[in-house]
């Protein structure tokens, strides 16, 4: 049962990964997007959060320092989830169910890291 830990650990923290990678990979683009909701400093905003996502989610993934890990996770997670996915603020009912579920995702995923920050990373961790 402890390698379900490590499997669990490994799927929540790929799209950690793979999203912080995306801000330096896709860097203008993300900038842009960030610009486009009224983000300061765009650049500089995504450059630190996708540092944020990556320390984070290697440090969940790995179990080492995971009390910080997730904490970056949570500081990351809710503001966006108010900043960049503000579903009230749209007219197209689509465009507001859309925004709607990328909201209510990082609210879980913020959930799902508070439980990590108070309980651990479990067996198979760099920290057990």
């Amino acid at each position: 049962m402890e390698w379900l830990v490590l499997i669990g650990r490994i799927l929540y923290s790929m799209i950690f990964v793979l999203f912080g990678l995306n801000h330096f990979f896709k860097l203008s683009d993300m900038a842009g997007y960030a610009a486009s909701q009224g983000v300061p400093a765009p650049t500089v905003a995504t450059i630190i959060t996708g540092i944020m996502l990556v320390l984070g989610g290697l440090s969940v993934l790995l179990g080492y320092k995971a009390r910080i890990g997730s904490l970056l996770l949570v500081i990351f997670l809710i503001p966006t989830a108010f900043i960049m996915h503000n579903f009230w603020s749209f007219n197209d009912p689509m465009m507001a169910s859309n925004q709607m579920a990328h909201f209510m995702k990082n609210l879980a995923l913020a959930g799902s890291a508070l439980l990590i920050y108070y309980f651990g990373t479990g067996p198979k961790s760099l920290e057990s």
